[in-house]
């Protein structure tokens, strides 16, 4: 005998889908075109039609559960052949977007991160932070000015001193990434539910992901939108290479100089502030910094020619790709300027990059930025269970 299930629709889900790109959601009419046309669409659970199904009907609670969700890479072959122009893949993204606010942890930084009227409060927190690590640690002249100011040698450190960026950056981010802890780790308990047993280890799950992650193999498999592909390409590994020459920096550079306040003169700084061409990590970052822009722009573009082509044109979408599009120009102005010796504008851009960097980082848990991690968790998840093959 069916078992009769009582549904109960969440209203205040629907909106937040509505508001966050995905207005067209009561269009669906459940034809399953969407289903059909999707390359990256599992024969035996297809999707994206029982995700429209679930929307419409405001089931929140199997929404954020269901790792289909993250199988969708936005490639828009849904939305380019749905007959009711639906647009199953920007609802889809606006579901992503309600995940990183229903795990928010604290909660009300998820709404804050979802809500543009929060933006300049979200940017004058860090810039005020900044700014006041310029007040009070930034060296000074016997008469008071700062010696950023006094001219000669462009130096960043005169200006934000290191030792107070990396206070930030080590001290910050451990508290963002145990505030993120607790949201990844309600997200995986809740995939958990399915009761599905695990086929795979988790390890190797883990592996199999990464390698598509970094592949972009997925990607390759969308027809409709394809050439996002190689924005996104850039985008990826500029981000990537940029993480490592900032590692770079911090373990072979600042660490050994704060062991040596320590009293450890063994040890000494292999990398040399400020670095420059043509040391091997200047050129990584420099790369790392050309591909950011070269792909933050590649997408930008191809949003302001065509949104309705591309998708996912939700705020958190946009907020998103604009910051770290202007984290890669900034720090590459910042580069060039001092390089030419145009003193104000190196530190107004430096200024400027930190301020993105520390956007990006420290609000990471509530923005888009997150999708990395919870798309390599479902993924994870649907690999040990086995309804990704390898």
């Amino acid at each position: 005998m069916t078992e009769r299930r009582t549904v109960e629709p969440d209203l205040s889900f629907i909106q937040d889908i509505k508001s966050a790109g995905g207005e067209t959601l009561k269009k669906c009419y459940q034809c399953a075109t969407c289903a059909t046309v999707c390359n990256l669409s599992p024969d035996d659970r297809p999707f994206p039609r029982r995700e429209m199904i679930l929307a419409g009907w405001g089931q929140s609670q199997d929404l954020i559960r269901d790792p289909n969700v993250w199988l969708c890479h936005q490639c828009n072959d849904c939305s380019t052949y749905c007959p009711r122009t639906a647009r199953p893949g920007d609802v889809l993204a606006a579901v992503r977007t309600y995940v990183y606010k229903h795990f928010a942890f604290p909660s009300f930084m998820g709404s804050a991160l979802s809500s543009p009227a929060a933006l300049p409060l979200l940017l004058l927190i860090p810039a005020v932070v900044l700014a006041a690590c310029i007040l009070l640690f930034a060296p000074r002249l016997e008469n008071g000015g700062f010696q950023f100011l006094a001219g000669g040698t462009i130096d960043f450190n005169l200006f934000l001193p290191h030792s107070s960026v990396d206070a930030l950056f080590v001290f910050g981010n451990i508290i963002i990434f145990i505030f993120a802890a607790i949201g990844f780790s309600r997200f995986w308990k809740g995939l958990g539910q399915s009761g599905e047993g695990r086929q795979i280890s988790f390890l190797k799950a883990l592996v199999l992901t990464a390698k598509e992650i970094f592949a972009h193999s997925k990607f390759k498999d969308c027809d409709a939108n394809r050439p996002r592909v190689i924005g996104h390409l850039f985008l990826f590994y500029g981000f990537a290479g940029a993480m490592v020459t900032t590692g770079a920096v911090f373990v072979f550079a600042f660490i050994p100089h704060y062991l040596q306040l320590l009293g450890l003169d063994s040890l000494h700084p292999y990398l040399s502030l400020p670095i420059d061409l043509p040391h091997p990590v200047k050129f990584l970052g420099g790369l790392s910094g050309l591909a950011l822009v070269i792909g933050g722009a590649l997408l930008v573009f191809r949003r302001w020619a065509d949104r309705d082509a591309v998708g996912a044109n939700g705020y958190a979408d946009y907020l998103f790709l604009y910051i770290i599009s202007l984290t890669g120009l900034t720090g590459m102005l910042s580069w060039l300027f001092r390089w030419g010796d145009m003193a104000t504008a190196a530190y107004v851009s430096y200024f400027l990059h930190l301020l993105c960097v520390f956007f990006l980082l420290w609000y990471m848990p509530y923005s888009k930025f997150a999708h990395m991690i919870y798309r390599t968790l479902a993924l994870v998840h649907l690999r040990t269970v086995g309804r990704i093959k390898d």
